[in-house]
């Protein structure tokens, strides 16, 4: 097994670990990464998960070995992607990305620790999270462009959402290195923290995540992820019917706690 996880209460970091080949991504990884993926957003009891590569590694990206050994017109057609398909599912009803989970819509908060290289693929999947603590010396960079491989699960569609879609195009055509110093510059990155951190930092976000209500964390997440493609008229009726029933779930429960005394002045811990 080249993936485990580990399970801290509701707080699963998932674990990639093939640190021979600096966590590169092969057919038998990805099928197990997707899996793992697929039990965190199906079980109750798990809240917020971490995506950690063991050994100093994040993800090299997608192991060239494999891809050299790829034959024919259309060598990926076990994973095409339906044209037909409507747009309503998750993405558990389509085949995995070549990466993994990386077509995956999930429910819940993934956070990206990172260490050394996130490149290639491996950049695909760190922009697959919701966001990234990165270690000092990690970088990422669209590696893959030396081989002629292009972005195909997902860079070319997240990352000018987060950057803009000048940035990306730089970075991209580039294939240049990308610092933790300029992610957090540009807004690829939302942490740093020193060398042999990631992960304790990734998790103690976690777990402070993991404690609030749960409901509420789900629908305020989803209404940000889902309004970049609406106008602000269609976010603003997204964000209503998304949230409203929330309210009455937990919200009035929250507000009766608050006027019991609990988390008053700011206090996230006595709630």
């Amino acid at each position: 097994m080249s993936v485990r996880i580990e399970k801290d209460n509701n707080v699963w970091t998932i674990i990639h670990s093939r640190p021979e080949v600096r966590n590169a991504m092969d057919p038998k990884s990805a099928d197990e990464l997707y899996q793992a993926f697929i039990e965190f957003e199906n079980n109750n009891d798990a809240s917020v998960a971490v995506f950690w590569g063991e050994g100093g590694s994040f993800c090299s990206g997608w192991d060239l070995k494999y891809a050299s050994s790829l034959k024919g017109a259309d060598p990926l057609k076990n994973l095409n992607i339906p044209k037909n398909r409507k747009n309503n599912g998750n993405g558990s009803d389509i085949p995995r990305g070549p990466m993994g989970p990386s077509r995956l819509e999930l429910s819940k908060p993934v956070i990206a620790a990172i260490a050394g290289p996130a490149v290639a693929g491996g950049m695909e999947l760190a922009l697959w999270c919701d966001f990234r603590v990165m270690e000092r010396s990690s970088y990422l960079g669209v590696y893959c462009r030396r081989w002629g491989i292009p972005l195909i699960d997902g860079g070319t569609v997240r990352l000018p959402k987060i950057v803009g879609q000048g940035r990306a195009l730089e970075i991209s055509l580039t294939g240049r290195k990308v610092t933790a110093n300029e992610c957090e510059k540009i807004g690829l990155c939302e942490y740093i923290v020193e060398d042999g951190r990631c992960r304790i930092k990734a998790e103690e976000i976690a777990h402070s995540i993991a404690k609030f209500p749960q409901v509420c964390v789900k629908a305020d997440r989803n209404s940000i992820i889902k309004q970049s493609n609406l106008s602000v008229k269609e976010g603003l009726e997204n964000e209503w019917y998304n949230s409203i029933e929330v309210l009455s779930k937990e919200g009035i429960e929250g507000a009766e706690r608050f006027s019991k005394g609990h988390g008053r002045h700011g206090d996230f811990e006595d709630i």
